[in-house]
């Protein structure tokens, strides 16, 4: 059987929200202020969850997981991710790997990138990057409005037993 992989993009943004806590990447980011979402607002495991949606044919974040779906208000970010990856396996398919970039000022990444990655690949069950990037000032990212998370996911047919 040939094994015919499957490569998606999938985004997500969110603004800062004042008095929130700070979920992104799978951590908590004490210092920093939060996100304004249905669930914890973790761009990066939310755009991962839109890749790995898309890649395998399922949907999207917000058809899933939604404001219709109160039983995933104020869920975190892994939790979401951990289902996702599950959803994938269930419908056949092994995820190869992930890669996720973050736009924004803040949080810095580097100091926590590696225990972020072991989260995020945990949750996942596959190997997951993680990389940042700021907008030079520019946009609402730029204005340090919110942040947005990129994502690309490789899945494909899983093995027949």
């Amino acid at each position: 059987m040939m094994i015919v992989p499957r490569v998606a993009i999938g985004t997500d943004v969110h603004a800062f929200a004042p008095g929130r806590p700070c979920w992104v990447a799978g951590l908590l980011w004490p210092d920093q202020d939060g996100l304004a979402g249905h669930s914890d607002a973790d761009v990066v495991a939310h755009a991962a969850c839109n890749a790995l949606l898309s890649a395998a044919g399922l949907g999207d974040l917000g058809a899933i997981f939604g404001v219709g779906e109160p039983e995933w208000a104020d869920a975190s970010g892994v939790a979401l991710l951990t289902e996702t990856a599950r959803r994938v396996r269930a419908a056949g398919l092994e995820i190869g790997n992930v890669s996720v970039q973050i736009v924004g000022n803040r949080p810095k990444i580097a100091r926590r990138r590696e225990e972020a990655q072991q989260v995020l690949s945990a949750a996942v069950g596959a190997p997951v990057t993680l990389s940042a990037a700021t907008t030079d000032g520019l946009g609402f990212t730029g204005r340090e409005e919110g942040l947005t998370g990129i994502a690309v996911a490789l899945v494909y047919d899983a093995p027949a037993a």
